[in-house]
């Protein structure tokens, strides 16, 4: 039995690449199907509130960033209703809320337009700090990774939020502050998201 298996070949891992691109964003991979894709303006043109641009980097256990990424992002609109049925408010018309990226073939940098999310309603009826909620992908990540985007000035409201007052170590909550900066008239948050190292980013199991 043993020298039967000395002659076996590991198989291929299961992975989620690279052909997410193709399948989920062709118009970035050079594809020209659909007539109109789930983009870069998450929240939709005609969304009230504070127009933001949130941009990163996916980073890996070297320092690397990661050229093949898909990221999907949720959020509610800026007054904290989202543009779900389940929320049970009625959603300003227009407000998508939802979208679909990639990272840059070349840089890794990835970037979405949208309004800044008010804070909203979650699980037994607590009041969560304004966020948007990330789901990622990417060849070799076999399992999508769910993490939360957070705003650094919004320290009152991120002190009460129930999840990150579920982070044991404080010094790991900053992983999931996206900072707040200005860059040509335009209100700028960075959220780097790591992969592993001291500094990995909050990831959750959802």
């Amino acid at each position: 039995m043993r020298q039967q298996l000395d002659y076996l070949k590991e198989t291929p891992s299961q992975t989620a690449g690279p052909y997410v691109h193709i399948g989920l964003a062709p118009g970035a991979a050079g594809f020209d199907i659909y007539s109109h894709e789930l983009g870069w303006d998450i929240a939709g043109p005609n969304a009230k509130g504070e127009r933001i641009r949130i941009e990163g980097l996916v980073i890996d256990g070297t320092g690397s960033p990661v050229k093949d990424v898909l990221l999907e992002a949720w959020q509610p609109n800026s007054e904290g209703v989202f543009a779900h049925p389940e929320d049970g408010r009625t959603v300003e018309k227009g407000f998508r809320g939802w979208g679909r990226v990639i990272t840059d073939f070349e840089t890794g940098e990835w970037v979405f337009d949208t309004v800044k999310p008010g804070p909203s309603l979650g699980r037994n009826g607590k009041m969560c700090a304004p966020h948007i909620s990330l789901w990622l992908v990417a060849r070799g990540i076999n399992i999508g990774l769910n993490t939360r985007l957070y705003f650094d000035d919004e320290d009152k409201a991120n002190a009460d939020d129930p999840v990150l007052s579920l982070i044991e170590w404080e010094r790991r909550r900053p992983t999931l502050l996206a900072k707040r900066s200005e860059k040509d008239g335009k209100i700028i948050y960075r959220f780097d998201i790591r992969l592993q190292g001291e500094d990995e980013t909050v990831f959750f199991d959802v």
